[in-house]
């Protein structure tokens, strides 16, 4: 019986992968995170889980939610707020997030076929240092708080969290995790027949270059910075 978490954040221009622009206006980029969550839930509602939940910071809901529980994120740096969630879960638990659309069924496959007795945890590096994925057998946020996030050795201080605490870990595949226009492009030709894959395509290609400099066509777009 395992419970399976996806977190994830509201689709707001200007408030998801700003980093995305540009080239992306902040409305592409948004649309962009929309596909890639998309994609996320669809793998997450194809694996034997025994509970899906949404963990949420907006008011709006995404598509393909609707049978998820929501937990609420509360305030706080974002590992007060994985603690909380870890806190709040009962029995053998796993996190992903809505930066891996590439994710597939087969690479989490072993957290729902083979988490024997003898596995404390599981752990998916990102590409960037940080990871994309965390399974707890018993989950306590105890081993969340006080990791520092968003940087390159994230992933280092979190495995070394679980280390220390004398769990058995074992290796989930590394993905690349979609902070910047490159890592997007190398996400869509990974999975090219994704929700993400298109919606990129279809944002890269209403947009045009002027004097070497990538713009939108649509001019309210324009000098709008992150």
């Amino acid at each position: 019986m395992t419970t399976l978490v996806v977190i994830a954040k509201e689709t707001i221009p200007g408030k998801v992968k700003t980093r995305l622009h540009p080239p992306l206006s902040l409305e592409q980029a948004a649309d962009v995170a929309a596909a890639a969550i998309q994609d996320t839930l669809e793998v997450a509602r194809r694996l034997l889980a025994t509970r899906r939940v949404l963990l949420f910071d907006g008011n709006r809901r995404p598509v393909g939610s609707e049978d998820f529980d929501v937990i609420p994120q509360i305030g706080g740096d974002l590992d007060a707020r994985l603690g909380a969630l870890f806190d709040e879960v009962d029995g053998k638990t796993v996190l992903i997030g809505m930066d891996t659309p590439q994710v597939t069924v087969e690479a989490l496959a072993p957290v729902f076929d083979d988490w024997t007795d003898d596995v404390d945890a599981w752990f998916g590096p990102a590409n960037d240092g940080g990871f994309w994925a965390l399974g707890l057998a018993r989950p306590t946020g105890d081993l969340l708080r006080g990791v520092p996030m968003s940087q390159d050795d994230t992933g280092a201080h979190q495995l070394r969290r679980l280390a220390d605490a004398g769990l058995t870990v074992r290796m989930l595949p590394e993905l690349v995790d979609v902070d910047t226009i490159d890592d997007a492009r190398l996400v869509a030709a990974t999975a090219p027949e994704s929700r993400f894959a298109a919606a990129l395509r279809h944002a890269e290609a209403t947009n045009t270059t002027t004097n070497g400099v990538a713009r939108t066509t649509d001019p309210a777009t324009e000098g709008v910075t992150p």
